[in-house]
């Protein structure tokens, strides 16, 4: 494991930027700091163990039906779930809640396939480059 971001001092789920936007939600699940969650109910967070729409990074770690705090804006440490280059988008997640590099999908408008476009997937954009699994880096959500 590498830590990209130059603040090794700092953990998973843990922010330095004064801007962002922290929202609590009420946990339906278990929550550890620095999971991508999503909503599993109506205003109700679970961590993402697959890839799913997160709405941010909990910053705090909760037991179900506790208040979770989810970093829904700005700069938050995460874990790599593989190599992710700097300035693509991420989602999350794979089945250990890390976050993933979101490739971007080829459409043909002149065929007659369809195809889906996951517009709501994105997490955010990866602000380092990462090469192995377990990597740690910053997003901005």
């Amino acid at each position: 494991m590498t830590d990209h971001t130059g603040k090794s001092w700092m953990a998973i789920g843990e922010t330095d930027d004064p801007n962002v936007i922290i929202e609590s939600f009420e946990a339906e699940a278990e929550v550890t700091k620095g999971d991508p969650v999503y909503l599993s109910s109506d205003h109700k967070v679970s961590p993402a163990t697959s890839a799913q729409d997160c709405i941010g990074v909990a910053v705090k770690s909760a037991a179900a039906t506790e208040q979770c705090p989810v970093l829904v804006r700005g700069r938050v440490k995460v874990k790599a779930g593989g190599a992710i280059t700097r300035g693509k988008a991420v989602y999350g997640a794979d089945s250990s809640k890390r976050v993933l590099e979101l490739t971007d999908q080829a459409v043909d408008e002149a065929g007659s396939g369809t195809y889906t476009v996951y517009y709501n997937r994105k997490l955010g954009t990866a602000l380092e480059t990462t090469s192995a699994t377990d990597d740690v880096l910053f997003i901005q959500v």
